[in-house]
């Protein structure tokens, strides 16, 4: 059984959040979700979804992981403000071990500066911001470079979690 940690905060996109969570658990993965503050419930930009937070960076460390997922929506944006978050992704990247985001998740990618010379995907508005950051971009379903695995929306979540379950 694998550990997943899943960086979410207010605004997640509702499916790139409980897909993959739920599949990893379907697979008798450990899944903990990791926040600003634990025990706050946070909403799904679209309504469908609540979840409550788990844990803090405070009180987690990269290497009781064996995969970082980040879902998009407007959760990465929140989080990149938080510097313990930041700097849990940051050395969680620099372990070399599975780092996934989708649609908006590599803002906080970006944020953690963990981007340059990479190629990664995402959603067509965090395109310039990759670029700026010193990534390649490239508009394709999955693309996987090193320990870092990108998709660029909801519609790719198939293939996304296949990805992720390959890995553990």
């Amino acid at each position: 059984m694998a550990r997943i940690v899943m960086p979410v905060a207010e605004g997640f996109e509702d499916s790139e959040l409980t897909v993959p969570m739920q599949r990893l658990r379907e697979g008798g993965h450990e899944v903990t979700l990791l926040g600003s503050e634990a025990g706050v419930k946070v909403r799904g930009k679209r309504g469908e979804a609540s979840v409550e937070i788990d844990e803090t960076a405070d009180h987690v460390l990269p290497e009781d992981f064996d995969l970082l997922v980040i879902p998009g929506g407007h959760s990465p944006d929140r989080l990149r403000v938080d510097p313990r978050i930041v700097d849990f992704v940051r050395r969680f990247f620099e372990s070399g071990r599975p780092v996934a985001a989708i649609c908006h998740g590599p803002q906080l990618l970006i944020e953690a500066d963990v981007v340059r010379g990479k190629t990664l995907t995402s959603w067509p508005s965090v395109r310039r911001d990759l670029e700026n950051a010193g990534a390649t971009w490239i508009d394709r379903e999955l693309v996987e470079d090193e320990n870092l695995i990108t998709s660029r929306k909801p519609g790719d979540l198939d293939v996304f979690c296949q990805a992720l379950e390959s890995q553990i």
